[in-house]
């Protein structure tokens, strides 16, 4: 018999995130200053140098200029440098579009070295006013990314006072959009459903970074005209349904990430790059739905059509199988199932095999019965050794399996 078995970890890696590049600045003519990348050397004529547009989660480095707006004159005695104020000031998540803007109490030098930036991201400073320090990231920082500005001590003003002691300003990007998100994996084949923008989408890595928090208008669309009810009834726009759920967790296994069905800056990442790159899934689209009417049976749907149906046993009124969609989240190709039947005893089945996980210790698996169609296991959906091994191959992480009546 089948057992409920402990929810295993799934296993991945969360890339690292954000387009970082810490800069300098040095002057080269009055009024002008070049922000270089501290790793390297770069020169300017004085005219405004392109900053670097790569694809989201990858650091970059340019030559960039601004020219100070109104030099104005520095106070006749050195007055020590200070931070007014910080923009954004770490009270509440910002977009990673927003800019970074420093305002001290007195006009700043040319000359004094600029603050730097983790995570590291290409992008220009500016000095829009005499006292104001601004940095544009070339492409926004990543969702739910921690941003840190490390402002050195030492900074000179024009006046000739210093900022004595360093400051750090910490603040923290908003979540991504879930409704951006959906329409992400929509475009790249991830969800059975197409989305159409109202407008044209400007596909490069900064406005790709952008309408991760501002998302376009635009229209959902079945992309199968033979889309089950039962698994319509999953697509909800802007809402984390098993659908969505299931959508993330396959594309962060196609993109070997932890398969948690969470987007956190490593899925955004990738999925920004793939947007730019217009990068589908590679597998076709499939959804298990079980029913248990009599006889019970587990069909496959891939890319609009059931593929394969077979008789199944669900759980027994004791350990019945729950109504309801879950995604797949965890596979083994064969597993020791052991645990507790209803009258206390214990069980110990090795060598299930074809195993895969929707619901806890509910899982989809190959098991040996005298028949199939009825209510026999203790919670899993079991099928003919046979059976299991072609499900095994239509169905991978993120597949949704429905259980209904």
């Amino acid at each position: 018999m089948a057992a409920k078995h402990r929810r295993p970890r799934s296993t991945g890696s969360r890339l690292a995130s954000g387009l970082l590049a810490a800069v300098a600045v040095t002057a080269v003519a009055a009024g002008t200053m070049v922000v270089v990348n501290r790793l390297s050397v770069g020169t300017s004529d004085g005219s405004t140098a392109a900053a670097a547009t790569e694809s989201a989660g990858h650091s970059t480095s340019a030559a960039v200029t601004s020219t100070s707006a109104n030099p104005a004159t520095p106070s006749p005695v050195a007055v020590p440098l200070h931070l007014v104020a910080t923009t954004p000031d770490g009270t509440q998540p910002v977009s990673g579009a927003a800019p970074i803007v420093l305002p001290f109490n007195e006009p700043v030098a040319t000359t004094a070295t600029m603050p730097t930036i983790e995570p590291s991201t290409a992008g220009q400073w500016s000095q829009p006013s005499p006292g104001t320090l601004r940095f544009e990231p070339a492409v926004p920082f990543l969702p739910d990314t921690p941003v840190t500005v490390d402002v050195p001590a030492g900074m000179r003003a024009a006046n000739g006072g210093v900022l004595a002691t360093a400051t750090t300003v910490s603040y923290h990007v908003a979540d991504g959009s879930l409704l951006r998100l959906q329409q992400l994996l929509a475009e790249l084949r991830y969800l059975p459903l197409n989305f159409a923008p109202s407008t044209p989408e400007p596909n490069t890595a900064a406005a790709q970074g952008e309408m991760a928090f501002d998302p376009p208008a635009g229209d959902f669309a079945m992309r199968f005209p033979s889309t089950p009810q039962a698994l319509a009834d999953l697509w909800t726009p802007n809402s984390l349904t098993p659908m969505t759920s299931g959508a993330i967790m396959a594309f962060e296994n196609v993109h070997h990430l932890k398969v948690d069905g969470l987007a956190g800056p490593a899925v955004w990442s990738a999925l920004l790059q793939d947007a730019v790159s217009t990068v589908t899934d590679p597998q076709p689209y499939t959804w298990a739905w079980t029913t248990m009417s009599r006889p019970e049976t587990l069909q496959i749907w891939s890319d609009g059509t059931f593929v394969f149906s077979s008789k199944a046993n669900t759980g027994i009124p004791a350990a019945p199988t729950p109504k309801g969609s879950w995604p797949v989240f965890a596979r083994y190709r064969t597993q020791t199932m052991r645990g507790t039947n209803p009258d206390g005893t214990k069980y110990n089945d090795p060598g299930v095999p074809y195993i895969s996980y929707f619901n806890g210790g509910d899982a989809i698996h190959g098991f040996q019965r005298a028949s199939y169609g009825t209510q026999q296991s203790l919670g899993c959906v079991e099928l003919p050794y046979s059976a299991a091994a072609q499900v095994w191959n239509l169905i991978d992480y993120g597949t949704v399996v429905t259980v209904t009546s």
